[in-house]
């Protein structure tokens, strides 16, 4: 029988094996591994402590993109940790534990190793106050810089690792943690984040902005965008929105579209379940070398090019889903992507659905038929796509004809219970897909290693059939010959800039 979580387990034994190897006894004082051990991105985010806050205060400069900052990061160690890493790739000036100064050494580009005056004991409240300053668009670490220097300042947005160019962290979505998020910058620039904007105050020349977000974020869910913005909320509002101040012919468009958030979260909402967080939003730069958007928590960030041809809810739709899958419910290894993006691309057919523009099942159709058998998506498994394919259409278009082939299979009723109460159940944590496997199992009463297997793991077109959820009506057509449903040119332009967010 297949099951991935068999997979799992046994590299998780094989790993363990190799620990115990080591000549260190089990629950001895030791230091913090480099990194959690995703597969695909083995050195992010660190082991030995949980982070459950971070207060993030910087200095910004546009003119000179000279970012100057104190982190303090709110941790408790998981073991009895004598050294423990961090995830930064600017200068670090200093770093206290527990009040205390501490040694540190910059093991690689973005891995700083922090030697503290004393052990840290297993489950004890630990502090981390870093100092550091830099220029973040100077900074590369293994070719790859995310940060994206503006004319007028600076975005701070990138997928899947960002925070070393900004603040230091644990940067792996296994470890979420709560933030504020302080920038000061010359007066008459604005900045935004992720939440409740807290406050705004000016002194000598410097405007200083204050954001918080209550509710446990992913390192790379967090965000910074600072320039010349138009902000529509005051302080304390729980919907704020804001567009680059030059976004010239692409302004009507991006406001007609990002205003009605609101109306896509109440949708989403009596789709799937409560809306996860308190705040919610959109920043649009003016920057067009930006040719993605990202789903920052409460606060999703948008290129303009998305409007280039007009209004486009579909990315709102997106972005928006991605509160629910991606953020609320975050991955436990980047491994499983398709949780991500696979939900949020079917929430962008469901809005079609309701909106009567195309039915889910008619962009099932024309998706399954316009990729003959040897195109490359068919090849990509989108429940582990390997680290290069992390973005790949299959990610998208393969992982929302996944669920539309559920629903076919077991039913609306059993597909809806399965992601309502898989939301309820993982709301604010992180999930694997095998566990949605499980519950989608439990909830429909059927045994679905065969589906989830040809769909998600298993290279090849799924074949027509009741045990892949394709009708034969549907296998029966021909690109050449089905009319393409009207959503789709607004979808595919979508995506095309949406697969791009790993190019930054």
């Amino acid at each position: 029988m297949f099951r991935r979580l068999g997979l799992r387990a046994t590299a998780a034994a094989c790993c363990a094996a190799g620990m115990l190897a080591t000549p260190a006894l089990a629950g001895a004082a030791g230091p913090g591994a480099p990194g959690v051990g995703d597969e695909y991105f083995p050195h992010a985010g660190n082991g030995g402590y949980d982070v459950s806050h971070y207060d993030i205060r910087v200095r910004y400069q546009p003119e000179t993109d000279h970012l100057r900052g104190t982190t303090t990061i709110v941790a408790e160690p998981t073991k009895e940790l004598t050294t423990f890493n961090l995830d930064f790739a600017l200068g670090v000036e200093s770093v206290r534990v527990n009040g205390e100064r501490a040694e540190f050494t910059r093991e690689s580009g973005s891995e700083v190793t922090v030697n503290p005056a004393g052990t840290l004991a297993e489950g004890s409240l630990a502090t981390f106050v870093v100092e550091y300053s830099g220029t973040p668009s100077k900074v590369e670490v293994d070719g790859e810089n995310p940060w994206i220097r503006t004319d007028d300042g600076a975005l701070a947005v990138g997928q899947p690792q960002v925070a070393e160019w900004w603040f230091p962290s644990s940067d792996h979505p296994s470890d979420k943690a709560t933030f504020d998020i302080s920038a000061t910058v010359p007066n008459g620039t604005e900045v935004l984040a992720n939440g409740m904007n807290t406050g705004r105050s000016e002194l000598a020349g410097w405007t200083t902005w204050k954001w918080r977000m209550t509710e446990p974020s992913a390192t790379y869910l967090a965000f910074m965008a600072v320039g010349q913005y138009e902000v529509n909320g005051k302080v304390g509002d729980s919907f704020v929105t804001a567009y680059g101040d030059d976004l010239g012919r692409f302004e009507g468009a991006a406001k007609a579209s990002i205003e009605r958030t609101p109306e896509v979260v109440d949708f989403l909402s009596g789709l799937v379940g409560e809306y996860p967080f308190h705040h919610q939003g959109g920043v649009v730069s003016d920057d067009t070398d930006m040719g993605f958007a990202l789903e920052t928590q409460t606060r999703p960030v948008y290129s303009p090019l998305f409007f280039q041809r007009g209004s486009n809810v579909s990315v709102v739709v997106h972005e928006n889903a991605h509160q629910w899958f991606g953020d609320s419910i975050a991955v436990e290894e980047w491994s499983e992507i398709w949780i991500n993006e696979g939900f949020a691309t079917y929430a962008e057919w469901m809005w079609s659905e309701a909106q009567g523009t195309s039915t889910a099942q008619e962009l099932f159709d024309h998706y399954y038929s316009a990729y003959p058998a040897d195109h490359e998506i068919w090849q990509v498994t989108p429940g582990d796509p390997g680290v290069e394919n992390l973005f790949h259409a299959s990610v998208y278009d393969r992982g929302a004809m996944t669920l539309h082939a559920l629903r076919n299979r077991i039913g609306d009723q059993a597909l809806f219970d399965t992601v309502r109460t898989w939301v309820e159940q993982q709301r604010g944590g992180n999930a694997a897909v095998d566990e949605f496997i499980a519950l989608a199992e439990r909830t429909s009463g059927q045994q679905l290693d065969e589906f989830f297997d040809a769909w998600l793991f298993s290279k090849g077109k799924p074949a027509a059939g009741e045990v892949t959820g394709v009708p034969a009506q549907t296998a029966a057509r021909t690109a050449a010959v089905a009319p393409e449903p009207k959503a789709v040119a607004e979808l595919n332009r979508t995506h095309e800039l949406l697969s791009q967010r790993h190019q930054h």
